[in-house]
């Protein structure tokens, strides 16, 4: 009989957080197989926090651009730019960041295979059997063995739906983008190569935003929403019209679920763990994951290593309580703006006119930067609420 390979760790999905727990538990001597499909790029702004780049050892030469401000465009057409302030937010190509972050994972001992996840089945002696389809040569279903398994694959996870609890009842946003060459300056495009655009317009997105984010010599113009019935493809069509892009050059379209809160369990309770966008860590309101997936990524990658050392399946719930220890107030706060803020435009108005604000300005950057919400100002935050409640009350002009 053919002998059946067995890892110590199997993560299904090589995008951010699947080649971060990689890497990771390669690096401590750990026998990992990555399982990736490799046929689609996920739709995604591409943009990084500096916090993203040092923590995660993010190379230069991946950073196609250097955003130095944000501008925000109302229902009515109002304009409000937000700079950065002394640092950028960095934006990344993903057919270029993924492969990279799997070739570093494949650089510290993990082996990466293009296949796709079909099953895993829970053996006699307590390990994980792992069926998948081998997409390199094959094309056969292959069997392995592993100890734990992180279920890394994307919003509609089946990791997820096999094998925790609630993990198949993800609600999401669908996200649609496509990537053109960005135009020349000479052009008369509404569009500059260091500032992001984000438009919240009922026209263009019912329940959430579309953008216009510079990656270098190519832009991603892109549009999200929970409602059905909704076209992607024609509210792009829309805003690059109207920002005078219709006849950039189209170098490719993408669309995919984006989660829209993190699920309640990500583990099984036996040797299985979620991350990243299977985990639902994109940010409310912003939809910005890639910093969450990587972190997510590493904490998964903590809590396996710990489990393979005690065996104790109680170890794989620390990745989330760790994650909401320091993050779940962000979220929380996020998800009640977007709730509120996007759900008409008459509300859009008022939270446009609300970045206008130098503390909404700075605490806004700050809390994007250093990943946390910032206690260093409170007279600020004192003074915001009341700003708050004024546009709450109507007792603000937009």
């Amino acid at each position: 009989m053919q002998s059946v390979e067995h890892f110590d760790v199997v993560v299904v999905g090589g995008g951010p957080s699947g080649a971060t727990a990689a890497t990771d538990l390669a690096r401590l001597g750990k026998r990992v197989l990555v399982l990736e499909r490799a046929f689609r790029i996920k739709p995604c702004g591409g943009a990084i926090p500096p916090r993203a780049i040092e923590d995660f050892d993010i190379p230069s030469h991946l950073i196609v651009a250097k955003i130095k401000s944000a501008r925000m465009i109302s229902p009515k057409d109002a304009r409000v730019d937000m700079p950065v302030g002394d640092t950028y937010v960095g934006m990344v190509d993903r057919d270029v960041f993924d492969p990279w972050l799997r070739e570093r994972a494949r650089g510290a001992g993990a082996e990466v295979r293009t296949a796709t996840f079909k099953q895993l089945e829970y053996l006699e002696d307590g390990q994980a059997r792992v069926t998948y389809l081998d997409k390199n040569s094959s094309g056969e279903h292959r069997c392995v063995t592993a100890s734990a398994v992180i279920g890394a694959d994307g919003a509609k996870s089946r990791v997820a739906a096999q094998c925790v609890p609630g993990g198949d009842r993800m609600r999401c946003v669908f996200a649609y983008h496509e990537i053109v060459e960005a135009p020349a300056a000479d052009t008369g495009a509404d569009y500059d190569p260091l500032r992001c655009d984000v438009w919240y317009q009922g026209r263009l997105s019912p329940d959430f935003y579309a953008w216009v984010f510079p990656h270098g010599d190519k832009a991603s113009i892109g549009v999200g929403s929970e409602q059905k019935g909704f076209s992607a493809p024609a509210s792009v069509a829309a805003l690059r019209e109207t920002v005078g892009l219709k006849d950039a050059k189209t170098v490719r379209r993408e669309g995919a679920p984006i989660p829209l809160k993190p699920l309640k369990r990500w583990d099984d309770g036996r040797r299985v763990l979620l991350a990243g966008d299977a985990a639902g860590v994109v940010a409310p309101a912003s939809g910005e994951g890639i910093y969450y997936a990587m972190l997510g990524g590493r904490l998964a990658a903590e809590a396996v290593a710990e489990f393979l050392h005690s065996e104790n399946p109680a170890a794989l719930r620390s990745a989330r309580k760790r994650f909401l220890r320091e993050h779940g107030r962000v979220f929380f706060v996020l998800g009640i703006l977007q709730r509120f803020w996007y759900s008409s435009d008459k509300r859009r108005e008022k939270f446009v006119a609300i970045c206008r604000d130098p503390d909404v300005q700075y605490l806004t950057w700050q809390a994007y930067t250093q990943k946390k919400l910032v206690r260093a100002k409170p007279v600020a935050h004192l003074r915001i609420f009341f700003k708050d409640m004024a546009h709450l009350l109507g007792m603000a002009r937009t």
